[in-house]
């Protein structure tokens, strides 16, 4: 070779069991490297000569490796700078600081032992006062706490914005705490806009306090969901009846406990399959057990000209990937089961509502409000399918010029 030395990226190596995952946290580009291979990795990054990394490792574990190869490797998963190769004098590079980022603090805060004790109060009154007033629990009647369908869906799509946001935002927090550079981004998935929150240095972080990140979000929820519970109780009237503020709570409460149930789609990337992934020790355990299983039907159908290469896996992806049917089953069953109790019902209610308001025959204001109210929804689902087909094609081209 011509040249002795490469520049790398400032990498992380996290042991896990035989194998090491490495990987940059400012881009989120990780790789499982065997033991043996990071290694290697490290005494090229500390700068030792190409030679020198091909003999010292010939000699630790008598074998020859191709450095070529290996170089090409690190290449391809961005952990090497621009001018990969450099002279034959090692590169003098600082030590690393101890990592700050921006309200690393709050997110201390946010998950302290005090703020839990605080989580857990609200959550243990509110399934006390539940016990006690059945009329609090979810149901999706109590959606439509006035008679204009518009109001309802005003409040309803943009009433859950804060919440949507308090939820993504305890996820970047539970990163900020471990000094990650979590961010918070707006996409489009299928037909709906989401939040979702994005911890490229997770895997820069030992297994264990993975759990928190994930998790948090519904922790939030599920305290957001108590404390719109209690504000209904609080907020009844004196006979005991329910307020107008009482059912915007209840209203907003019901979509919140959707957003729980919807955690437990495992076939989904969801929150609950990064912890339950994180759990059986997997690394793409969803592409995994996905390509296993149309690797199934493939050769059922006798089509194995479809079936791809399951070794791009790792050994582990693939023991769990193939035993990961009844999280799916899990999966379908809560999908189902927030379809008949929760969409049904509630789609059935609305389109009855805006049925008889303009099938009445009368040119009134609940008449009005249900055109409206449909036109609204028309002008949703035109917009997010739009936006799904631009997605679609911007990707496609992508694909096209190999980008």
């Amino acid at each position: 070779m011509s040249v002795s030395t490469l520049a790398v990226h400032e990498l992380s190596f996290v042991a896990e069991g035989e194998d090491v995952v490495v990987g940059r946290m400012d881009t989120g580009s990780y790789a499982v490297f065997p033991a043996d291979g990071a290694e290697l990795l490290k005494r090229l990054a500390a700068g030792l000569p190409l030679e020198q990394a091909a003999e010292w490792y010939e000699a630790t574990f008598s074998e020859p490796v191709d450095v070529a190869d290996f170089v090409s490797t690190l290449q391809e998963l961005g952990f090497l700078r621009e001018s990969a190769a450099v002279g034959p004098e090692p590169l003098e590079r600082p030590a690393p600081g101890p990592a700050r980022v921006r309200y690393q603090r709050l997110g201390r805060l946010m998950f302290s032992p005090a703020a839990w004790v605080c989580y857990v109060a609200v959550v243990g009154t509110w399934l006390v006062v539940l016990s006690r007033h059945g009329d609090l629990a979810p149901k999706a009647s109590q959606i439509f706490f006035v008679k204009s369908l518009l109001i309802v869906q005003l409040v309803i799509t943009f009433g859950q914005v804060p919440l949507i946001l308090a939820h993504e935002g305890f996820h970047v927090l539970a990163g900020r705490r471990l000094g990650l550079p979590t961010r918070l981004r707006l996409s489009n998935r299928l037909t709906y806009i989401v939040a979702e929150t994005q911890i490229n240095g997770l895997m820069s972080v030992a297994r264990r306090k993975r759990y928190l990140p994930f998790l948090s979000g519904m922790a939030c929820d599920a305290v957001v969901l108590a404390g719109l519970d209690l504000t209904a109780q609080f907020a009844r009237h004196d006979d005991g009846g329910l307020s107008q503020t009482s059912k915007v709570c209840l209203a907003l409460a019901f979509t919140v406990a959707l957003r729980i149930f919807w955690q437990f789609q495992l076939y989904l990337r969801t929150d609950l399959f990064f912890v339950v992934a994180t759990a059986m020790k997997t690394y793409d355990l969803h592409d995994a057990s996905k390509a296993i299983m149309k690797n199934r039907l493939w050769r059922i159908m006798r089509a194995p000209h479809r079936i791809v290469d399951e070794t791009q896996w790792t050994e582990r992806d693939r023991k769990v990937g193939a035993y990961y049917g009844p999280f799916l089953v899990l999966g379908v069953c809560t999908f189902v089961t927030v379809t008949v109790f929760a969409s049904v019902p509630v789609g059935i209610s609305y389109f009855t509502i805006a049925g008889e308001a303009i099938g009445a025959g009368r040119i009134d204001a609940h008449f009005w409000d249900s055109v409206v109210s449909l036109g609204f929804n028309a002008a949703q689902v035109a917009a997010l399918v739009v936006l799904a087909r631009r997605k679609r094609h911007a990707d496609a081209g992508r694909n096209r010029s190999g980008k």
